[in-house]
């Protein structure tokens, strides 16, 4: 699984491979925000816990949306 997973990415264009890492990135960027919003204590901006944590969950449910979204583009 692991070797045609690297098949793969050999065989796409330098330009392929850019737009996955970028991709990548910005899905991991979402995910950790979200997770720094819900846990991060001593927050700068003052909301309130349940808004904090919603806010929090909508950033991560958004990264997932647009991580899957470049795939299901991508494999069509």
């Amino acid at each position: 699984m692991l070797n045609n997973f690297i098949n793969n990415i050999k065989k796409k264009s330098l330009i392929e491979r850019f737009l996955l890492i970028i991709s990548v990135l910005v899905f991991l960027s979402y995910f950790f925000l979200g997770l720094i919003v819900i846990f991060w204590d001593d927050f700068p901006f003052v909301i309130k816990m349940n808004y904090k944590i919603a806010f929090g969950v909508i950033l991560i449910i958004y990264s997932f949306i647009r991580f899957f979204r470049f795939f299901n583009v991508n494999n069509e």
